[in-house]
């Protein structure tokens, strides 16, 4: 069985710069319709959380949307909103059992490929129920994804730095969405033609789809992140690569201030330093990490 991540190990640079951009909530605001009208249905749905919907849908934005935690591969956002429905005061109050699901939190430990391929492995081996339920979920948010997320465009300004990235740069998708959604939006807007790889959650971790694309590659400070959440800036760092932040709610100013302004200094060289600090110092103080109910 060929192994996804071989897209990423194998594909031949064409620039000496490379720029690596998540989608959802980044390229496209997508993350409120896809959390809000998908996601979160299904885990009051799968997890039978109706009896506390309210507190259900607070935690499952505030992790996914409204947190540090914001952008999180989808399981281990399941597992932190199960674990914060179960502390809060007024699930207990009605005595909902809230599931601890141990074997997603198992597999989550032992593999790095989040995503429904892996899962269903998992489960040829090991059908806990646990296991099965995920899927289960997660299959009903990709049939809902496909169903409710269309004509969804890229934030302002997002072509036009395509246009001049292009130019210089190799382009990498790098996200925990799976491949056939982030192919079926970016093929739906056609910028698809400018990225060399689409990366999902089936190759494996942000970080890793940064590390096998720089990987004897491209010098660590010719390359970029571009993320609107913690985990991008995370995946950068853990790479020694430079991070630009999409700052949630001001998505298209960020992208306006990298067309104007960071993208040419990125190109010669004076992004490095005291501009970076600033804006990563800026996107920092955007989502908190506590909740506002504790």
């Amino acid at each position: 069985m060929t192994d996804p991540l071989d897209t990423l190990k194998n594909y031949q640079a064409e620039h000496d710069f490379l720029i690596c951009i998540d989608s959802d909530g980044c390229v496209f605001d997508s993350m409120e319709i896809k959390q809000k009208e998908c996601f979160c249905p299904q885990f009051v749905n799968h997890y039978d959380l109706q009896a506390v919907s309210k507190y259900a849908r607070e935690v499952w934005e505030f992790v996914n949307l409204y947190s540090t935690t914001r952008g999180v591969n989808r399981f281990k956002a399941l597992v932190r909103s199960l674990e914060l429905c179960a502390a809060r005061s007024e699930v207990r109050a009605r005595n909902i059992a809230v599931p601890a699901v141990p074997g997603v939190r198992a597999w989550i430990a032992s593999e790095s490929k989040l995503g429904n391929p892996a899962l269903e492995v998992a489960i040829a081996h090991n059908p806990d129920p646990d296991l099965t339920t995920a899927l289960a979920w997660s299959n009903d948010v990709n049939a809902a994804v496909a169903k409710i997320v269309r004509n969804v465009p890229p934030f302002p300004f997002v072509r036009e730095c395509m246009d001049i990235i292009s130019s210089r740069a190799d382009i990498i998708v790098v996200s925990q969405t799976p491949l056939a959604n982030l192919e079926t939006e970016w093929k739906e807007h056609s910028i698809d033609r400018y990225a060399q790889v689409i990366a999902g959650q089936e190759m494996g971790t942000k970080k890793e789809h940064i590390e096998y694309a720089v990987r004897k590659r491209y010098d660590a400070r010719k390359v970029l992140m571009i993320g609107d959440a913690p985990g991008d800036l995370r995946a950068a760092q853990e790479n020694g690569v430079s991070f630009y932040p999409v700052n949630p709610g001001q998505e298209e100013g960020s992208w306006r201030q990298f067309h104007d302004e960071a993208l040419g200094k990125f190109f010669d060289g004076t992004y490095l330093g005291d501009y970076e600090k600033k804006c990563i110092d800026t996107f920092n103080g955007y989502l908190p990490g506590a909740p506002p109910w504790s």
